[in-house]
């Protein structure tokens, strides 16, 4: 990193998380000094990219207790986390809006694709009745967290579920203003932005990745629960992104470390098809979410929230390159660490 007067993504991200916390967050993480530029007053799209995982990185810990306590492990030993990817549900109706939010991973899309991402591979999900994507960076793909963007396709589930879905998801906001297009649109035309635009888009792009609907009645929440975990869990959390991900030398190793710490650690370690790509997570902590009972009233209830996760990846021996691909198998494991106990 460049030093602490002179790192772009340090001052974009002190004006989210303030100076303090944006200093904490780059200690966490094993950053590529490549990723930063000194303060020419402009920011690249790889850099606002990198800020934008750190400050995201950050916000995943505050919710998920059980990763920051993993966190705290690795830094008090003198580690650092390579964060290798972040994910986010999304939900898509086979016709009309989502309210002001495009439908499915279109809402990010826009917002990765001028920031330098790609799809890197499409990953149906039929056992849960989505799709996902994997946006890798085209500058530096091993050393920026990837996203992995699933949509949830609510025409699978049947008519009374597809209601129940409009009820809930229909009037979504879009949280995305003029500072957000304004730098969305300069990064696509020319790859960098001024940092004050850069600044003032950041919050806003920050703000993309929570829930933009109102708190859902009862009686919808349960009846999306008794067909898709994942749909109920959007339907409390929105687009928060879902978790983060630790790249790891042995997962293996790992994960019997974590459990003997007593630590909500899924049951076995996913293997994709090809044998190179290993995942496992701890189980989603929970968290007390606002619902509207058949009165009207305000309900609390505690649901799944938002996890941590571990892989490791291996050389792809056709490449001689780390294999950075996905697999369906692996992520449809991995989802089930949302669903309710």
């Amino acid at each position: 990193m460049t030093s602490s007067n002179e790192s772009v993504m340090l001052k974009l991200a002190a004006g989210v998380l303030g100076v303090e916390g944006a200093h904490a967050a780059i200690a966490k993480l094993d950053l590529d000094p490549a990723l930063d530029s000194p303060d020419t007053g402009s920011v690249t799209r790889k850099s606002f990219a990198a800020a934008l995982n750190l400050v995201l990185f950050h916000g995943l810990l505050a919710r998920v207790p059980s990763g920051a306590a993993y966190v705290g492990d690795v830094v008090a030993a003198g580690g650092r986390i390579m964060f290798d990817h972040g994910a986010l549900r999304t939900i898509r109706f086979a016709e009309g809006p989502t309210g002001d939010l495009p439908a499915g991973e279109d809402a990010f899309a826009r917002i990765l694709k001028p920031l330098g991402y790609s799809v890197a591979g499409v990953y149906p999900l039929p056992r849960i009745g989505m799709t996902g994507r994997a946006y890798r960076h085209d500058d530096a793909p091993e050393s920026i967290a990837q996203f992995f963007v699933s949509e949830l396709h609510v025409e699978r589930f049947g008519p009374l579920f597809e209601k129940a879905a409009r009820r809930v998801f229909g009037k979504s906001r879009d949280p995305l203003g003029d500072a957000a297009h304004r730098a969305l649109a300069g990064f696509a035309a020319t790859g960098c932005v001024a940092f004050d635009v850069a600044a003032a888009a950041l919050p806003e792009i920050v703000r993309a990745f929570a829930c933009h609907h109102n708190a859902p009645r009862v009686t919808d929440y349960e009846l999306l629960l008794a067909h898709s975990a994942e749909a109920a869990w959007i339907a409390t959390e929105g687009n928060a992104f879902n978790h983060a991900t630790d790249r790891v030398a042995d997962v293996e190793a790992l994960a019997a470390a974590q459990r003997a710490l007593g630590r909500p650690m899924k049951d076995a370690v996913e293997v994709s098809t090809n044998g190179r790509v290993r995942q496992t997570a701890f189980r989603a902590d929970p968290v007390a979410r606002r619902f509207i009972d058949t009165a009207g009233g305000v309900v609390t209830r505690l649901v799944p929230g938002s996890f941590y996760e571990f892989i490791t990846r291996d050389i792809d021996p056709a490449t001689g390159a780390l294999d950075l691909t996905f697999d369906s198998g692996n992520a449809q494991g991995i989802f089930a660490m949302t669903k309710a106990a």
